[in-house]
């Protein structure tokens, strides 16, 4: 039986749990409000829970990411296709192109909301305050 005294700090943060709702672009503590409000601009805090997101430090993590995620998913794509289907190399230029791209745009909003969500959970950067 756990009683509120044994909770360590991140047990009232659970990673999994704060890590989806960043993915969803919301609030990693109350999980209805947005997080972002333009295409990458965290808000400065949570409409709903009012959730401070002043100490976020993101920067390029969510780039790193996402390059990472669309190559290892784009590359073994490109080698399948070009092997099985030999397609001329404008046609799979073309089409890679647009999936990488669409694939960046879609993964880079969700990744940021992710990294701002395992710092909240993690209390990182000024999130350690006690709610």
């Amino acid at each position: 039986m756990f009683h509120a005294q044994d909770m360590t700090p991140e047990d009232d943060r659970p990673l999994n749990r704060s890590l989806w709702r960043g993915f969803r672009c919301k609030c990693p503590q109350c999980g209805k409000g947005p997080l972002l409000h333009s295409y990458l601009k965290v808000r400065t805090s949570c409409p709903v829970c009012d959730e401070d997101y002043t100490a976020q430090r993101a920067d390029d993590g969510p780039a790193y990411l996402t390059i990472l995620i669309v190559s290892h998913i784009m590359a073994p794509a490109l080698l399948w296709a070009f092997t099985h289907f030999r397609p001329e190399p404008l046609v799979l230029f073309s089409i890679f192109a647009v999936g990488c791209v669409a694939l960046s745009l879609y993964l880079l909003p969700r990744l940021k909301g992710a990294v701002v969500a395992f710092q909240w959970s993690r209390r990182m950067h000024g999130f350690d305050k006690v709610d």
